[in-house]
């Protein structure tokens, strides 16, 4: 399915690299590529006259930083997302680098973290994952962020401008190792928190509409301690309305948990989908806009595998390029680069061939480095919608769902707030239509329950959504 376009990165050396993000880091309305780099500089990766260009400053660039997992979001309401890096200098326990927390006031950045107002507060436990959270639905978000073998952490801006961490004031402090978090409308109608966990049951944190959550993974049936998780990432993959989740393991089975009517789980991966593998990353997207989202899963050390949804069951595809049978996977994400409509597939690469990867073996030594990799996937004529929901500061509205009817047939997507391990995909709701170039309805819910619907928007284009005036 997928072309090698590597060659699109201008500067693209062997490093170790992991999380990848997508946000507008410049504030010209575009997005760019924000690669974490181990001990090698952060990378902000621009599309310019037809090449991929690193215009990372040297804040951002931090290339002593040990950066693994990031996420973008608006924490302050100024309409510009902030960026939050997670720093993980060893595998577990406490760390000698905090992480930091990127905010741009003007042309200027600075990290929060680094001011004395904020300094104490900063996270100084090993981490790996971090996603957008914005519990009361107001536009203003947290970052919830997942350490290993501390208490999730949620960093919110005070109404005295300083962060503070919320998760225990929110009934998120829950101690583990989480590795895959994901942040979406999937057991309320607000946004709810999916953490997997490497060597315990996964977590399901409902949203009670008042700036508190509670724990319901066992009774929705997701706990599921046996295997290594690592990777989450939420979709419709049955068609029926409901997010399902899938979940990448580290050498153990893969799980597909299919959302019943009433909220429960039942976990239903077939027999090739759930082979055991050693998976950093999950993505779910539609790479050929056929209208439904094919699952990729991010291999480390063996051949990364895609799933589609074809003749009513999942079924393995072929990758072509993107197989990648020797990548020391981390990262992945997939993103329309260049505007024209069909979904890239950017991967990092990172960890040891010995088998460790970030998190674990990395911290520990000089990890390997290989080159990021693009891949388009091969061309078709089918179109395509895009929609951008923004809050009502006017920056993207991550953890909006967004539904979309074509041809009687009705889809449905989450804008990215956190997803696979590592990683956040952009915050747009990319919609494959098939052969169909006519779009009857679009209907955005954000996080507050606000709905809008848009009738007969045209296709082929992106569609900016913004938050309903008052």
């Amino acid at each position: 399915m997928f072309l090698d376009c590597s060659s699109l990165i201008a500067e693209n050396p062997p490093r170790p690299s992991n999380g990848i993000a997508v946000t507008d880091i410049d504030g010209d309305g575009a997005f760019e590529l924000v690669v974490a780099g181990y001990r090698a500089a952060n990378l902000v990766l621009k599309w310019v006259d037809g090449r991929l260009v690193d215009i990372a400053n040297p804040l951002l660039a931090d290339p002593a930083g040990p950066a693994m997992g990031l996420a973008a979001a608006d924490v302050d309401g100024d309409g510009r997302e902030e960026l939050y890096i997670v720093n993980s200098d060893r595998s577990t326990g406490a760390k000698d680098m905090a992480d930091r927390l990127f905010a741009c006031f003007g042309k200027h950045w600075l990290d929060l973290f680094a001011q004395a107002e904020n300094a104490g507060a900063a996270n100084h436990t090993a981490a790996g994952a971090v996603a957008a959270l914005d519990r009361w639905g107001h536009g203003r978000y947290g970052f919830l962020v997942a350490t290993d073998g501390g208490p999730l952490r949620l960093y919110e801006l005070t109404r005295r401008g300083r962060l503070e961490d919320a998760a225990e004031e929110a009934g998120l402090d829950s101690i583990g190792a989480a590795r895959g978090v994901t942040v979406l409308s999937i057991a309320s109608d607000h946004m709810d928190v999916v953490t997997v966990n490497d060597g315990g049951p996964n977590q399901l944190f409902r949203n009670l509409g008042d700036g508190n959550f509670e724990e319901i993974a066992e009774e929705r049936g997701i706990t599921d301690s046996r295997p290594s998780g690592r990777a989450v990432v939420a979709l419709d993959a049955d068609g029926d309305g409901l997010f399902d989740l899938a979940v990448g393991t580290w050498d153990g089975a893969q799980r597909l948990f299919h959302q019943r009517m009433g909220g429960c789980f039942v976990e239903s991966a077939p027999a090739d989908l759930s082979v055991p593998g050693r998976i950093f990353t999950v993505v779910a997207a539609d790479f050929d806009n056929d209208g439904y989202e094919e699952l990729f899963f991010h291999g480390h050390g063996e051949p990364n595998r895609l799933f589609g949804w074809r003749n009513d069951q999942w079924q393995e595809l072929e990758l072509g390029d993107a197989a990648e049978p020797k990548g020391l996977g981390t990262g992945a994400v997939a993103a329309d680069i260049d505007g024209d409509g069909r979904l890239e597939l950017v991967l990092a690469h990172g960890g040891s061939q010995g088998g460790e990867g970030p998190g674990q073996g990395q911290a520990q030594g000089q990890p390997q480095g290989q080159p990021l990799s693009v891949y388009r996937p091969v061309a078709t004529n089918h179109g395509w919608l895009r929609v951008q929901p923004l809050t009502p500061f006017g920056a993207p509205a991550r953890g909006a769902v967004v539904s979309l009817t074509a041809g009687g047939r009705r889809q449905r997507r989450t804008v990215c707030a956190g997803s696979g391990y590592l990683c956040q995909g952009e915050p747009v709701a990319h919609f494959g239509l098939g052969p169909l170039h006519a779009v009857e309805q679009v209907e955005v819910r954000w996080p507050d329950g606000t709905v809008v619907t848009v009738d007969d928007p045209p296709a082929d284009r992106l569609l900016t959504i913004p938050y309903p005036p008052e």
